[in-house]
């Protein structure tokens, strides 16, 4: 059986702290297995407010006790890795080893152009390999050599051993992304032309399924996410063929598009399929 998550939005009506903490509380209540956000410092529409992922996970590990929390996915080539070593082990204390660490090279070109950052996509990529292996040898407490010719010790370490998980973000069907996620300890695959209103064919997320298992030689211990919509109703019946090749993450997708904030309350209030 899969578990159950409620992916919620950071951006536009959305844009609400204490909404996004409440919600979380009432997911927690309500049987769900996680609450993930979305990481955006801009967005699309540029009049709508955005809210920081980091600080709103940080108020959701401290108002609940149980749910899995993170922000899926950080954009982490453009973010300091000292600073993200420092957010990610303080979150996984905070909440008492809860934490899934997402990482990907972000969806917008603009958040890395407006600020003076390179927007090549093959940049982040690379810059994403080399932030995360920064970043789990930051999470060791060990020393560990840096660019400048310094070695730094970062304590305290997370309370889950080995690590944090990580999980990285693919689009199906590129692979590049799909390599990455092998490497580490879970995915959550998008698509290029299904997601949000058009669902995502069963046999698409099989592939992607297949490809990463062909990468890894295995998925044991391997989490595989999809964001997708259900009602109360058919929930279990959609769900049920994902589960079949391999999700072990239903990560209900919150958003205007399907709603808004009344959807979005009503859904997490009915619960995850019995």
């Amino acid at each position: 059986m899969p578990r159950y998550a409620v992916g919620l939005p950071n951006v536009g009506p959305f844009a609400d702290a204490r909404l996004l903490v409440d919600m979380a509380v009432a997911a927690e209540e309500q049987g769900w297995d996680g609450v993930f956000l979305w990481d955006h410092v801009l967005y699309h529409q540029a009049d709508w407010p955005v809210m920081n992922s980091v600080v709103v996970a940080s108020a959701m590990a401290a108002r609940t006790s149980r749910i899995r929390l993170g922000v899926l996915m950080m954009a982490l080539p453009r973010r300091r890795v000292q600073t993200v070593a420092r957010e990610t082990v303080t979150l996984d204390t905070l909440s008492g080893g809860r934490l899934v660490f997402g990482a990907g090279i972000g969806s917008m070109d603009s958040e890395y152009a407006a600020f003076g950052e390179d927007p090549d996509l093959r940049s982040r990529g690379r810059r994403l390999d080399e932030s995360l292996n920064q970043l789990t040898d930051l999470w060791s407490g060990q020393e560990v050599p840096m660019p400048s010719g310094a070695r730094v010790r970062m304590l305290p370490t997370a309370v889950q051993r080995p690590r944090i998980p990580v999980w990285c973000a693919g689009r199906w069907p590129n692979r590049p992304g799909f390599r990455r996620s092998a490497r580490w300890d879970g995915m959550v695959a998008t698509f290029a032309d299904a997601g949000r209103t058009v669902p995502v064919p069963v046999e698409d997320f099989a592939a992607a399924v297949q490809f990463v298992a062909s990468q890894r030689g295995s998925l044991d211990g391997f989490d595989v996410g999809l964001e997708g919509w259900t009602s109360p109703d058919n929930a279990a019946e959609i769900i049920a063929p994902y589960a079949a090749v391999g999700l072990t993450w239903w990560i209900e997708a919150m958003g205007w598009w399907r709603g808004g904030r009344d959807d979005a309350w009503q859904r997490i209030l009915a619960g995850p399929p019995a």
